[in-house]
């Protein structure tokens, strides 16, 4: 962001020494070609431990899961023009995950495929303690879903307390229960149905309020015809 009035593209790379920095040249090329945003994708995770593999293949699954737009095996390791981070200044939240929060610039992209080298000296910051915290980030920061699912979660509890209300009553009437028990099991269910689909609603109205207070942009202009069309006038 320092860079992006002094420079046409900026590119970002982990200091771990793993990531190939030939790749570069084939970023600046798809550059050249008309793209805005390259990122350096991993062709394999060779290198890795089984854990660290899984792990990792787990956490991008997971984010997509939840409603969260990221590129599968990318990290940070990516080109970026200074017209985007111009785009990317107005984006005012606190909270920044970089990874999902480059895609919803929009403009135009590709990726790299690069093969990452064995780390050069000292071990790894992320063990799956702050892998977790780190999905729980991007997914809190971006999506909405996890809110979604508890009305969903509540409907889904408030069908089956239906249910159980039918088979409580219907027991009740086969005199297969002992008094007070099929109404007691009638308001359980049904309380906490009702408390979950409020719940739902709620976390709804949160998730707008939300998305809200980040004030993000509510378009991004890629490029304008009209300003065009008087370049070219002026030039002939």
């Amino acid at each position: 962001m320092e860079a992006k009035d002094r420079c046409d593209i900026t590119i970002s790379i982990d200091c771990d020494g793993q990531d190939d920095i030939n790749a570069m040249d084939e970023m600046v090329d798809a550059y050249l070609e008309g793209c805005d945003v390259v990122y350096g994708v991993r062709s394999s995770r060779e290198t890795d431990t089984f854990f660290k593999r899984f792990t990792a293949q787990s956490f991008y699954k997971f984010l997509a899961a939840m409603g969260a737009e990221v590129v599968y095996n990318h990290a940070d390791y990516r080109l970026v023009s200074a017209r985007v981070l111009k785009e990317f200044a107005n984006f005012k939240e606190v909270n920044l995950f970089l990874r999902g929060l480059i895609p919803l610039v929009g403009f135009k992209s590709t990726s790299v495929s690069y093969s990452r080298a064995e780390r050069l000296a000292g071990e790894s910051h992320y063990p799956l303690r702050k892998m977790i915290a780190l999905a729980v980030d991007g997914i809190t920061s971006l999506s909405v879903k996890p809110l979604q699912m508890i009305m969903g979660f509540g409907i889904f509890v408030a069908l089956i307390s239906f249910i159980g209300c039918l088979w409580a009553l219907i027991t009740a009437l086969c005199g297969k229960t002992v008094a007070g028990w099929a109404s007691m099991t009638c308001i359980v269910c049904f309380v906490s149905g009702v408390q979950l689909i409020c719940l739902g609603i709620i976390g709804e109205y949160i998730g707008k309020i939300y998305l809200e207070a980040k004030q993000r942009p509510r378009y991004i202009i890629s490029r304008r015809t009209w300003e065009e069309a008087e370049n070219e006038g002026r030039n002939s």
